[in-house]
């Protein structure tokens, strides 16, 4: 896509950039200073929802508490990362209910978003319905703190990546070996006799958050994501997280190289502390001189036949 016809048709009246936006703009930046001079431009459409860029996995070990009220004192336990990626993905495995939507077809999500001013203040919730077009070739209706607006269509040499095209989804490997690979190398021929290099682990881990972002995935790409995940460096496990419900749960935080939008640390994604079963996100956002908690998770999703109908 034309960022120069982006720019002529932004809306001076849309609210300004989350800090995850941000993030991913001076990203994709870092990415193009990186690449050589002659590097094809891959065209894309905005992502419908903006990707989150902020999680991935080390062999990082810490203690977290993992229960509570054990008779006298919190009982705790040394966990890695990545244990409890592996746990999300064998806990997702027993749950998942594989989709097939066809490309006519819509993918409904329903996200929750708890605000809380940092240092005190009053809550908010936002209750966002999107409703994204399977192959892109309908008009997709999206809600970003119940900010709504309509989507046209994939033009001809556009698309997402990660990819939301069924069609591109069901050729990503479910082996977590490879699914870094594949995604280095652009969903099309991965190369995988190459091994990773350090400077490419900020954008795999990136494109693999991503891919968690799509609520419907194909039969075992979500475990496998959550098992390459574990593979990458630069996580760090936090302790004393809880979910919406105040529900006990361990942190997984990406920190990345410096240069990089996660030098500082990214958005915490929260896993139950007894099934490791992913509960939601914990990050911040800056709207002008204030700062917010904000607590995020999906509470329903789905395949439909038009926008605005729900499962």
């Amino acid at each position: 896509m034309n960022e120069l016809q982006l720019l002529r048709e932004w809306d001076e009246d849309a609210p300004p950039l989350a800090d995850t936006a941000r993030a991913r703009a001076r990203f994709r930046l870092y990415q193009a200073m990186q690449a050589p001079a002659a590097s094809p431009t891959v065209p894309r459409r905005p992502l419908l929802r903006i990707a989150v860029a902020a999680v991935a996995a080390a062999a990082v070990t810490t203690t977290v508490v993992v229960a509570q009220h054990t008779g006298t004192s919190p009982r705790s336990e040394t966990v890695s990362a990545t244990t409890v990626l592996r746990g999300a993905a064998a806990e997702e495995r027993r749950l998942e209910k594989p989709l097939a939507p066809r490309d006519d077809q819509f993918v409904y999500t329903k996200e929750i978003v708890k605000e809380t001013p940092v240092g005190g203040g009053r809550s908010r919730t936002y209750v966002d319905e999107s409703w994204s077009s399977v192959d892109g070739s309908k008009r997709s209706y999206v809600s970003e703190l119940e900010h709504t607006q309509w989507v046209p269509p994939y033009q001809p040499g556009q698309g997402d990546w990660p990819p939301r095209r069924w069609s591109q989804l069901k050729k990503l490997p479910t082996d977590p070996a490879k699914l870094p690979i594949a995604l280095r190398d652009g969903g099309g021929r991965a190369n995988y006799d190459r091994p990773m290099r350090a400077n490419e682990w900020p954008q795999v881990q990136f494109l693999l958050s991503g891919l968690l972002r799509n609520p419907v995935l194909p039969k075992g790409l979500r475990p496998a994501t959550f098992e390459a995940l574990a593979t990458v460096p630069g996580v760090k496990v936090l302790p004393g997280h809880t979910d919406a419900g105040g529900r006990p749960g361990i942190g997984i935080q990406y920190v990345g190289p410096a240069g990089t939008p996660w030098a500082d640390g990214g958005r915490v994604l929260v896993f139950d502390a007894k099934t490791y079963q992913y509960l939601g996100a914990r990050d911040q956002r800056k709207a002008g001189a204030v700062t917010y908690e904000q607590w995020s998770y999906v509470a329903a999703h789905g395949v439909v036949d038009r926008v605005m109908q729900r499962p």
